[in-house]
């Protein structure tokens, strides 16, 4: 009975450890103005980010090996960078294309570093439907979702040992305990929930038009994502980044609220650049 107690006071310790630190490990979110639980400062993402790019990048095939089409990709994002409120955030953004021709993705690590693939490159007709990938991507990394993510890990991965510890004395029903805890910390940490969706499609909707880039583009990858994913999988972008619902309809609702006039014609699609740099060298 004791050293039931015991366990039980060790265990309700570890929780009370990992609810204290996310509770208390609060931060302002200097671009959005939100106050967010997260797990590392923007340093550390940067540092966290540049370690996880190698094995990102080995895990879709290695880099496009085009120093004309890595440049490009480069030069969409930079642009949507410097020329919107990103650039007031600490990340030093970087881009990258991956050499993977089967997977339609784009995806972007804590701190900046932002990559896209060959197969969602070669879905696209217009270079505001790039800068519209990547505005969404820079929207993850500016309002922090992954440390945000990692934060409520965190607390699932105490509380998981929390389970364990007190009900150790059953090493089968400890341990099955702890993988019903585990599985249901899993379920709470998918990737990007609705909720992050939503304020990345509005975030990338502000960068990429501050670059003077039209936001139909995102409206019409929305529509290129939805058609190749008819008839089959879901492209991994949909599957990376849920469909919140009414996705198409939210971004025209938005676009006719900001530009009741009509989008106006500074903001371009870049078709033309697009096509005579884009297709001829994805063949």
């Amino acid at each position: 009975m004791i050293k039931l107690l015991v366990r039980l006071a060790i265990g309700v310790l570890f929780a009370l450890f990992g609810l204290f630190n996310y509770v208390t490990t609060v931060s302002e979110n200097p671009i959005t103005g939100e106050r967010q639980r997260v797990a590392l400062t923007p340093q550390e993402e940067v540092v966290l980010g540049q370690q996880g790019s190698q094995e990102v990048v080995q895990s879709f095939g290695g880099l496009h090996a085009d120093p004309v089409l890595q440049s490009y990709v480069d030069q969409v994002g930079q642009q949507v960078v410097s020329r919107s409120a990103a650039a007031q955030s600490p990340y030093p953004f970087e881009f990258y294309l991956l050499n993977d021709p089967d997977t339609v993705n784009a995806l972007a690590l804590p701190g900046g570093q932002i990559f896209v693939t060959t197969g969602l490159l070669r879905q696209l007709t217009a270079e505001s439907q790039l800068a519209g990938v990547l505005g969404h991507e820079i929207g993850h990394v500016i309002a922090r979702h992954g440390s945000e993510h990692l934060a409520r890990r965190q607390l699932g991965v105490a509380l998981v040992n929390a389970v364990g510890v007190a009900a150790s004395d059953d090493p089968t029903s400890g341990q099955q305990a702890a993988m019903i805890a585990q599985a249901v910390n899993q379920l709470v940490n998918l990737n990007y929930g609705r909720q992050d969706e939503l304020e990345s499609d509005r975030l990338g909707f502000d960068f990429m038009t501050a670059a003077k880039y039209n936001p139909e583009g995102l409206v019409e990858l929305m529509e290129i994502l939805d058609q190749a994913s008819e008839g089959g999988r879901p492209p991994e972008f949909l599957s990376s980044h849920p469909n919140p619902g009414n996705r198409v309809e939210r971004l025209e609702a938005l676009i006719q609220e900001t530009y009741p006039q009509g989008v106006p014609p500074a903001l371009e699609e870049g078709q033309q650049n697009f096509s005579e740099t884009v297709p001829p060298r994805l063949r």
